[in-house]
């Protein structure tokens, strides 16, 4: 069971997650970001200034060809978090479907070039959203985090693989869903 007010207490950096897990751009890479979207108590604090201090000597050409190596270019490290579980399978579709419904029922149209398992799109709909006091949070955010939590635990695992400095980010944003999980209920791998 996810604890939904400890959940958008981390609202921004779920804002933050997503620009870093986005295409790079100039300002994501700005040293106050961290400052001003994380303190020492966050639990992914530790984890965010590991992935900015490996990209601190980059210039955004080399962060760009790398993020497109890793997400574009490698199966096993795709941004979409129901292609690990389903791949192309009549399930991802549904999956997706669900997602979409989910995103709408909360207030967020989705982009029509975009896939609805897309995590920056994910992270972005967990800041961008508002559930407090909504009777529909408890199950949609049950199914959000499960889909996330299933597709960031392999993400992570090829990104460990690869040595890659994203490993730090996604590590981050899994903390970060870890400390949301309500006790007693069954903790997911990873």
């Amino acid at each position: 069971m996810i604890n939904l007010e400890k959940l958008y207490d981390y609202k921004n950096s779920f804002g933050f997650f997503s620009h870093q897990l986005s295409y790079p751009k100039k300002l994501n890479f700005h040293p106050s970001l961290i400052e001003d979207t994380f303190d020492s108590t966050h639990p992914a604090y530790e984890h965010v200034k590991m992935y900015f201090s490996l990209f601190q000597n980059s210039n955004l050409d080399d962060i760009k060809e790398l993020y497109t190596e890793t997400f574009d270019f490698q199966k096993d490290c795709t941004l979409f978090m129901t292609y690990f579980k389903f791949e192309d399978a009549k399930e991802r579709g549904q999956m997706l479907a669900k997602l979409k419904v989910m995103y709408e029922m909360f207030g967020l149209e989705m982009p029509e070039e975009e896939l609805s398992d897309f995590l920056p799109l994910m992270c972005e709909f967990l800041y961008a959203a508002e559930w407090i006091g909504d009777p529909r949070a408890p199950e949609s955010f049950g199914m959000l985090i499960a889909v996330l939590e299933d597709g960031t635990y392999h993400l992570l695992d090829s990104l460990k693989k690869q040595e890659s400095p994203y490993f730090h980010l996604v590590k981050g944003l899994r903390e970060t869903f870890k400390v949301c999980i309500e006790r007693g209920a069954p903790a997911q791998h990873g």
